[in-house]
């Protein structure tokens, strides 16, 4: 007899509520997925708004149910995957007293220079700073973007609303208050705040460095496991959601650590990769590691004693996003029937628009597309590997690894009179492609990332990018069923384990197996050689230029 499980992944620009049956599989039943706004700011802030999350996730909830035959009481336990590093700071009746602050803001460049930045510096840290956090944590905020400096910004510019603050939450947390009443914070959300302690014993918030940077313990919530239950749904939750109250709610995971359970990584040297919104190369190891240069540390993860070796880029999937908007809408003519082709449509509905558009290349003629995407995907497929020699750099909101340049943007090098629109659409996969690449030859610096590597996000739907982050890295790419669902599939091992359905995150894997599979071309991979060596420089190259620009 199955057991049933919702979980919601809470991502950048959307929410996907999943129900899952447990057997001798976790298999999806029904999804739904309800996007919302990212709010950018002038002086550099990254907002989202509260509710904007919360009625995605009772409009897509009451959805999933009223196709399902599955009841609502039959739910037997509910978890979240996130995104990660957001600070939602509430007051005493769970109340942000302002707009959740996304990971991506980054307006505290004041505060981590007054906070961290000064004096004797090692890789950008004050050294008596660096020190103790490295000893306590393995790891150190030198990010303008982590939320310990999200905290010091609100504090300096806001008095009066971070006064009426009682806790401080992630994303998922905020979420989990809303069901519950109860505010707790995971294991890895609490060590995205660098200020949890790591050493076997010690687990738990460091007071010596809440001390260091003056932050109120008061603040910090009750730190709980991934699998632990976190509390039950309220009266008022449940009534709102469509759900039965009582239902189990779990602690559940970020983003960067349920997504490679869900791609079924979950051993030692198991590496995956993502493309979502973001992006990022993450491989389970089994100490703390901290590479200091190339900004890349051993982060907490959802299994007892092992760590996710995290890289990451800020704009992976948002470079297409940008494609999608500002160089093929409403430009290329990819359908007759004038709608949102951003929204994805069955072909069935495609077909009876008329397909793709008069005009288009005859062979497309013969095929539907359901996205624009999907669409764009084939379409640079005609182009050679290489662009035409145009690289794209996917700085388009900073970045973190390997560099930490909060100024640094999008670049388009090498653009020439007979470059057209396709060469640079495919220069920005491919650039995407380098630097998931670069962040991964950056890895192997310090341990042995696998081959094959795991291929997941709403990247790794697309077989020309798998092929092409195939040829570029020299890896071979394997990509599970429903790639862009895999972070609620972590979720629902999460609420199995703890539910006692499973043993540990590591009996998830047989679930999980690759159905394709992506081996590099080596001339290709050549010809990507040349262009990578110079994304490569690119940064550098402009650094100052881009400082200049953005200040």
């Amino acid at each position: 007899m199955s057991t049933y499980v919702l979980s919601y992944d809470i991502g950048t620009t959307g929410v996907k509520t999943c129900l899952f049956a447990v057997d001798e599989t976790i298999r999806e039943i029904d999804a739904a997925s309800c996007g919302y706004p990212l709010y950018i700011l002038p002086d550099g802030g990254a907002e989202q708004d509260q509710e904007d999350w919360w009625q995605a996730m009772c409009r897509t909830t009451r959805e999933v149910f009223a196709r399902a035959t599955i009841k609502p009481e039959q739910v037997a336990g509910i978890s979240f995957c996130s995104q990660m590093q957001g600070f939602i700071l509430v007051d005493a009746d769970g109340v942000p007293v302002h707009r959740p602050m996304s990971y991506m803001d980054q307006r505290a460049e004041a505060e981590i220079r007054e906070g961290i930045a000064y004096g004797l510096q090692i890789a950008g840290a004050n050294i008596r700073k660096l020190l103790p956090s490295l000893k306590i944590t393995g790891a150190v905020s030198s990010s303008v973007k982590d939320p310990l400096w999200k905290y010091k910004w609100l504090e300096a510019h806001e008095p009066e609303n971070f006064a009426r603050g009682y806790k401080w939450l992630d994303v998922k947390e905020y979420l989990i208050s809303r069901c519950t009443g109860n505010y707790i914070m995971t294991q890895d959300s609490a060590y995205s705040t660098f200020l949890y302690d790591t050493r076997k014993g010690h687990e738990g918030w460091s007071s010596e460095l809440c001390r260091l940077f003056n932050v109120k313990m008061e603040l910090l919530p009750e730190i709980i496991k991934a699998t632990d239950r976190a509390g039950e749904l309220t009266p008022q939750a449940a009534a709102e959601l469509g759900l039965a109250a009582g239902t189990p709610v779990f602690g559940g995971g970020g983003d960067a650590t349920l997504i490679g359970i869900g791609s079924g990584c979950v051993k030692p040297g198991d590496t995956h990769i993502y493309s979502g919104t973001s992006g990022w190369v993450s491989t389970i190891v089994e100490k703390q590691l901290v590479d200091t240069k190339y900004m890349i540390a051993a982060i907490v993860g959802a299994q007892p004693g092992k760590f996710n070796y995290f890289a990451e880029m800020e704009t992976a999937g948002k470079c297409l996003e940008w494609v999608k908007d500002h160089l093929a809408l409403d430009e290329i003519g990819i359908y007759l029937e004038k709608h949102d082709v951003c929204e994805q449509r069955p072909a069935a509905a495609v077909a009876a628009a008329g397909g793709v558009a008069a005009g288009a290349d005859p062979a497309d003629q013969e095929r539907i597309y359901t996205s624009v995407y999907d669409y764009l995907t084939a379409t640079v497929a005609k182009v050679p590997p290489g662009a035409g020699g145009v690289i794209f750099c996917p700085w388009l909101h900073g970045n973190r690894c390997p560099f930490e340049d909060s100024d640094a943007a999008g670049l388009f090098f090498n653009i020439k009179l007979e470059t057209g629109k396709t060469e640079m659409i495919r220069a920005v996969l491919e650039g995407v492609c380098y630097h998931l690449r670069w962040m991964l030859e950056c890895q192997d610096r310090k341990i042995k990332t696998s081959d094959p590597i795991r291929f997941s996000g709403g990247g790794a739907l697309s077989d020309v990018t798998s092929q092409m982050l195939s040829d570029i890295t020299g890896r071979e790419i394997e990509v599970v069923d429903r790639p862009q669902n895999v972070g609620s599939v972590g979720a629902a091992a999460v609420t199995c384990v703890g539910l006692g359905l499973l043993k540990d995150l590591e009996e998830v894997a047989p679930f999980i197996p690759a159905v394709k599979r992506f081996t590099p071309d080596p001339e290709v991979k050549a010809a990507y050689d040349k262009n990578f060596a110079v994304f490569k420089e690119l940064h550098a190259c402009n650094k100052k230029l881009f400082k200049i620009m953005n200040n």
